[in-house]
């Protein structure tokens, strides 16, 4: 499949398809066909073969660029639509999904103005809106779509920052360097800015670490807040830090709390988090990146609370099944979206404000953005939200399952239940040192993934490595769980018979 003008309009219509087509074929090919998750190829053989590519000089063919494609990639690609992966918050995609991708590619608008997008822009605003109201956020509620939940973290700090840094003259005397004075308007901003405080779990998101970072926040300006044995956050430990924040003169700027921890799935008490932070003063920005999916499942009361976040995170390409990236930032008040406006004279003019065109630059932090938000739109027109929820409910249901199965086996220890679809675990031996049992888990990790039979995460947790289960896949049957369980033992039972054999 040869052509000699490769770029796509009227002429090349036909051309398009049928290399569509083309590449889907082997796609489908590829899924069909995959027995395991991952061909467990190590990263220096597959890195001698890319590099050997001589980029320099084109193939000129289809056909052939599909063939070495397969090789390089489709081969040894990490099939997330597998019932037997199971380490990170990757999901298998929803059908509908895919044909949105499919035409937001091809048609390449850019959400950032109107004269680029047209109605993607509104179809963006109108999933913005659904969204904000299934979160219960108000009717002057905004967002805008992000590559994902860092980004999206990141956006909401930074207006709980320019919140801080500009609060009134009624509220300055909190900002005032220790023994000054109010002096009728906010203080400078390089004043304040050493002393504000962004307080998160100890399970929070490594994202918060490096938002503070990057705005410029001092080194010690995250806190962490201690959590309790389900691995969420403490409310008396937070009530606890934001006295003492207002004891040595420092300013809470933000609350992180985290409605599904990437870990533990935890869920922290957002009722409780939510009266502190009005009593401080302090913005609230829930991180439900993990957890939006329980905004369209029968278990929607465990966000109970989130209505009262001042911004929300929320990741479609987790729970509700889209292909990377999918995802948003929401505010209560859609007004603090103005402190990432910037109005360019060749781009978004403040004319085009005071005309009510409606540019997405002017709540975004990216200029250039696809339009992903296409994707769901698609998946809620066919199959509708109930469906998406459905399939995150048959996740969840099936964690349950598997904490039964980890709680009944001697051969593991399970660290909580889940609220989710995470499980962080441990295999133990009896008379086995806590050094030896380290190596022992992450040997078996590996080796699981080298084999290909399964893919699982480590993590650690109090000092020592543990094992994690991630469950996003509905078709993930609790005889695949049964089945990787026996090949983690027996890799660790190995490796401690290894480790025995060279002591002595």
């Amino acid at each position: 499949m040869t052509f000699t003008w490769p770029l796509l309009g009227a002429d090349t219509a036909e051309l398009y398809r049928s290399l569509v087509a083309a590449g889907a074929d082997r796609v489908a090919g590829r899924i069909a066909s995959a027995d395991r998750p991952f061909t467990g190829i190590a990263p220096d053989r597959l890195a001698e073969e890319v590099a050997a590519v001589d980029l320099d000089r084109p193939l000129g063919d289809a056909t052939a660029a599909l063939d070495e494609l397969d090789d390089l990639y489709l081969r040894d690609a990490v099939y997330f639509h597998h019932p037997r992966y199971l380490a990170h918050l990757n999901c298998p995609v929803a059908l509908p999904a895919l044909l949105g991708e499919a035409v937001l590619s091809a048609v390449n608008s850019s959400l950032d103005t109107w004269d680029q997008s047209a109605g993607g822009t509104l179809i963006e605003r109108r999933l913005i809106d659904w969204t904000a109201g299934r979160l219960g956020l108000g009717p002057v509620a905004d967002g805008v779509f992000t590559s994902g939940g860092t980004q999206s973290n990141l956006q909401a700090l930074l207006l709980a920052r320019e919140e801080a840094l500009g609060r009134p003259p009624a509220e300055e005397a909190s900002l005032c360097p220790p023994g000054g004075e109010a002096l009728g308007r906010p203080p400078a901003r390089a004043d304040v800015l050493p002393r504000l405080r962004v307080l998160a779990s100890a399970h929070g998101h490594f994202s918060v670490v490096k938002a503070a970072r990057l705005l410029g926040l001092s080194e010690d300006a995250v806190i962490e807040v201690p959590c309790d044995r389900d691995r969420r956050m403490r409310p008396g430990a937070l009530a606890r830090a934001l006295d003492r924040c207002r004891r040595q003169g420092l300013v809470p700027m933000a609350v992180v709390a985290t409605a599904g921890t990437t870990d533990f799935g935890g869920i922290d008490p957002l009722p409780e988090i939510a009266g502190l932070c009005a009593q401080a003063g302090a913005w609230l920005h829930v991180d439900a990146a993990y957890g939006c999916g329980l905004l369209v499942s029968r278990r929607r009361h465990l966000l109970d609370g989130v209505e009262r976040a001042d911004s929300v995170t929320v990741d479609y390409h987790k729970s509700f099944f889209q292909p990377v990236s999918s995802s948003a930032v929401l505010v209560r008040d859609g007004a603090v979206l103005r402190h990432v406006t910037y109005h360019a004279d060749y781009l978004n003019p403040a004319r085009s404000a005071a005309l009510g065109v409606p540019n997405q630059v002017d709540k975004s932090l990216q200029t250039t953005r696809r339009f992903d938000a296409l994707k769901l739109w698609l998946t809620l027109r066919i199959m509708g939200a109930d469906a998406v929820g459905e399939l995150f409910d048959t996740v969840l249901d099936r964690a349950a399952e598997a904490w039964a199965l980890l709680d009944a086996d001697p051969r593991f220890e399970v660290v909580v239940r889940p609220r989710l679809s995470t499980l962080v675990f441990r295999y133990t031996s009896p008379g086995a040192s806590a050094a030896a049992l380290d190596r022992a888990n992450l040997r078996a990790a590996a080796a699981l993934s080298a084999s290909g039979a399964a893919v699982v995460a480590t993590t650690v947790v109090d000092g020592r490595h543990h094992l994690k289960f991630t469950l996003l896949n509905p078709r993930t049957t609790i005889r695949d769980i049964a089945d990787v369980l026996d090949l983690l033992a027996g890799h660790a039972r190995d490796h401690l018979g290894d480790d025995l054999a060279h002591a002595s």
